[in-house]
């Protein structure tokens, strides 16, 4: 299998001088109650549960530092937890240490409207974030699915659904502050639009998984609320047709705001789970943004491409009751999935792969899917080459993983085959660490192993995640 196994043998002691010195600084928001830290040891990866040896719920970025630095004084890991959402095994305490739970720094700081950013602590979900926002006329619009954090977000560069129009947190994050392992805070970029001063820390830090440090501030872009605002169905009746279509949308230039496929399976579980009564066929959802002539102009046009291609049943949404269905079903489609094959747990993939082989790439996995016994729905991003399968597997048998890895090892390495990424959006963690060496190779791996050992030189910030700590 791609990914290393975690061990028992790899967590390191937890001296009763730190629970002490925890207890003292924070009295009641330290615990080691076996509920807590299995609610903070487990996501939403393949992985057994690895739990942390105490949580800390910080509520200031002097608390992250108070952490930190008594961990460093004792050798002990610490791992950053904001909502729990992750896919492949970031937040696992594969080492023991201290779990510092974020929620409680969900503070809006400043929202500089004429400038279109806002700062925030790194607790505050998404959902919450555009709830302040409501009567600004602005919207913060990286939108992963999940009701994800936004110091998550950013640890994880996600992305989802919006991604296509609006791109990902690599390019709406403007600024960060961070707690380093030694316990100093880094303030990186400004709320300027741009800079040419220095290296480029914000990206150094956006996307690195708490493996640098622990983010306590965010400064992301905002962007104005659009006129209009229509949502539609369509279906198809095969695959290909339909992110062919995608495809032609955004060759000719169509500034789409969403472009999400669904195919059959997927359709069957969100009709079950939403209580909907779509076509179980292969569908794109698509939403567009804009004054309402524009809107318009671009509805027209997808409409027509999904035509040429074999598309029909196209299904307006513009009352926004009705858009909120249709997406709220699909951000539930993780969920409804699980219920295909109750009690299993879900592999997934999120490979991203350019635009033109798209088609290709979606028809061949469709082909091995085909093959396999086991129930692998796909749903996708597929306005900018991202798409993912959820692999169902029963737990409790050890072939059926195996069979979910192997579809997987064959998923990615067509998307590498085909100039893509291993993922587009979950990020490393632990499942991908074998993945990443494939895609960027060992000098590359050892460049970034480099940083690592220069920021944390003691290994100390979510150790063994994205690649471990020395070259095999």
């Amino acid at each position: 299998m791609n990914q290393p196994t975690p061990s028992a043998a790899l967590r390191r002691p937890f001296p009763a001088e730190l629970l002490a010195a925890l207890k003292d600084a924070f009295a009641d928001r330290v615990t080691t109650a076996d509920a807590v830290r299995a609610h903070h040891g487990r996501d939403e990866s393949p992985f057994d549960p690895q739990l942390p040896d105490a949580v800390v719920f910080a509520r200031t970025t002097e608390d992250v530092q108070t952490v930190v630095k008594l961990c460093a004084q004792y050798n002990v890991p610490v791992i950053p937890y904001g909502n729990g959402s992750s896919l492949e095994g970031h937040l696992l305490a594969v080492q023991g240490g201290v779990s510092i739970d974020l929620s409680e720094m969900n503070r809006v700081l400043s929202i500089d409207a004429e400038d279109l950013t806002v700062t925030v602590e790194p607790g505050i979900s998404r959902k919450q974030l555009n709830e302040a926002l409501r009567d600004t006329g602005l919207f913060f619009p990286i939108d992963p699915g999940a009701d994800a954090s936004i110091g998550g977000m950013a640890a994880t560069r996600a992305s989802g659904t919006n991604a296509v129009r609006y791109g990902t947190m690599r390019e709406n994050v403007l600024g960060l502050s961070v707690v380093l392992a030694d316990g100093r805070v880094i303030k990186t970029g400004t709320r300027a639009r741009k800079s040419s001063a220095g290296y480029d820390l914000t990206r150094l830090f956006v996307g690195s998984e708490g493996t640098l440090g622990v983010i306590t501030e965010i400064t992301v872009r905002l962007y104005p609320q659009p006129e209009a605002v229509s949502a539609a169905i369509c279906t198809f009746p095969s695959m290909g047709e339909a992110v062919r279509t995608v495809i032609e949308t955004i060759q000719i230039g169509v500034p789409i705001a969403r472009v999400e496929f669904v195919d059959s399976l997927a359709i069957r579980s969100i009709n079950r789970h939403s209580n909907l009564t779509l076509r179980e066929a292969p569908t794109l959802f698509f939403e567009f943004h804009g004054t309402e002539s524009g809107v318009k102009e671009q509805a027209e046009l997808v409409q027509e491409l999904a035509t040429q291609n074999n598309g029909e049943g196209f299904e307006w949404a513009t009352r926004p009751e009705d858009r909120s269905r249709l997406w709220n079903a699909r951000h539930n489609a993780y969920f409804a999935m699980l219920q295909l094959k109750p009690g299993c747990r879900a592999v997934t993939t999120d490979v991203c792969v350019p635009i033109s082989r798209l088609a290709e790439c979606v028809v061949e996995t469709e082909q091995d899917l085909l093959a396999s016994p086991l129930p692998c729905p796909i749903v996708g991003h597929v306005g900018d080459g991202n798409f993912h399968v959820a692999i169902l597997i029963d737990p409790d048998k050890p072939e059926e993983l195996v069979e979910a890895e192997r579809l997987n090892h064959r998923i990615v390495e067509r998307a590498l085959r085909m100039d893509g990424t291993c993922t587009g959006e979950h990020g490393v963690g632990l499942h991908k660490m074998g993945f990443l060496l494939e895609e960027h190779g060992e000098v590359a791996v050892d460049t970034m192993r480099s940083i690592k050992h220069a920021l944390d030189p003691r290994n100390l910030m979510n150790p063994g995640k994205i690649f471990l700590w020395s070259a095999a």
